[in-house]
């Protein structure tokens, strides 16, 4: 494994390359900061376009571990794994064990977990070549296994926040729009169906829709729609980079509260939400619940101080906003700050 010169790479403290000619394995982990603890966050693998496309993607992912991390209040720092899906069929564990000979080599300065496109059974290959992963099978009532539900179980009791926030009301007869129906989304929405709300829902999976609008009798739109259709809250719960300015200027919503990760386009679209009078729930903290159950298996932890961890992510996203209100910020800008903060705090202490 090699260190990459990527540009970016400074605002980081490491993005380290690795491949495997023998499975086909290709990716980088991308290191953001170890100054709470040993950089977290799980492992992503997608069809990248271009190596550089791959690169950014584990840097920004880096970053927004760090952020959560902190907000979230763990001892973690953050980081973030991406891998190349090989093209056509590969032995998907062979490669996994690869990869988990990579987490290896940084001696337990990076910690890993599923993300989009990977699972328990490939943490489980992991777990054959390192300690440094989490997200394997639940043993003994304790945490582990997939962490969708967590986060959508954080991401619904955030909503429920936003909703009493700005319109002083619950999710019973709300109206939710839900874009992207993978793991998280899915769960996401039995919850707010179980709690009242109307749904609309999109994905590029045919399928997928037809479930979810079956169970829960959602409304399907297509997928480059459902942000403007007119709703009490706009949930994006697929892949990052989607509220641009083209986006932000159609928006069917005053709120935007979802799963995904980065879901700004730009550092502009921050400011474009607000002047629109948007209330934008910062992904990060919405979507924490997730990295609170890998956190708690991973040091040990149980069951009851993953419920008391997630259950704290509404109050800290209304104070989040009602800081924003004040300021007039946005809410995105203010808890970049916070988290700037935390870990800068937890570097000078390190350091005396």
């Amino acid at each position: 494994m090699a260190r990459s010169s990527h540009p970016a790479h400074d605002l980081h403290e490491g993005l380290h390359r690795f491949e495997d000619a023998a499975t086909g394995l290709r990716g980088v982990i991308a290191i953001h900061s170890t100054a709470l603890g040993p950089a977290a966050g799980g492992c992503r693998m997608w069809a990248y376009p271009n190596p550089q496309m791959m690169m950014n993607d584990a840097l920004r992912l880096a970053q927004g571990m760090s952020f959560k991390n902190a907000l979230a209040g763990l001892p973690l720092g953050g980081g973030k794994a991406v891998i190349q899906r090989p093209a056509g069929d590969f032995d998907r564990r062979r490669l996994f064990a690869a990869f988990g000979r990579a987490v290896q080599s940084l001696g337990g300065d990076y910690v890993t977990a599923e993300d989009v496109g990977t699972g328990v059974a490939d943490m489980e290959a992991v777990r054959g070549e390192t300690r440094f992963v989490a997200g394997l099978p639940p043993q003994g009532g304790r945490p582990g296994g997939d962490p969708s539900p967590w986060t959508a179980l954080g991401v619904k009791l955030a909503i429920e926040a936003a909703l009493k926030w700005r319109h002083g009301r619950g999710l019973d007869g709300a109206t939710v729009a839900v874009q992207g129906l993978g793991a998280v989304g899915r769960d996401l929405c039995r919850r707010l169906h179980e709690a009242g709300a109307r749904l609309v829902v999109a994905d590029l999976d045919e399928a997928r829709v037809a479930q979810v609008a079956r169970l829960y009798g959602a409304r399907a739109v297509a997928p480059d729609a459902i942000h403007a259709v007119p709703v009490d809250v706009f949930a994006p719960c697929a892949l990052g980079g989607g509220l641009g300015e083209r986006v932000v200027e159609s928006l069917g919503s005053a709120i935007v509260c979802g799963a995904a990760n980065n879901q700004l386009a730009s550092v502009h679209d921050a400011r474009r939400l607000l002047e629109r009078g948007v209330t934008y729930c910062p992904d990060y903290v919405v979507n924490a619940g997730g990295i609170i159950n890998v956190a708690a298996e991973y040091l040990g932890q149980g069951v009851a101080e993953v419920e008391a961890a997630v259950a704290a992510i509404p109050g800290r996203l209304q104070q989040i906003l009602a800081r924003a209100d004040h300021e007039r910020l946005p809410a995105g800008t203010v808890a970049d700050q916070l988290a700037r903060q935390t870990i800068a705090d937890a570097g000078r202490r390190n350091a005396a």
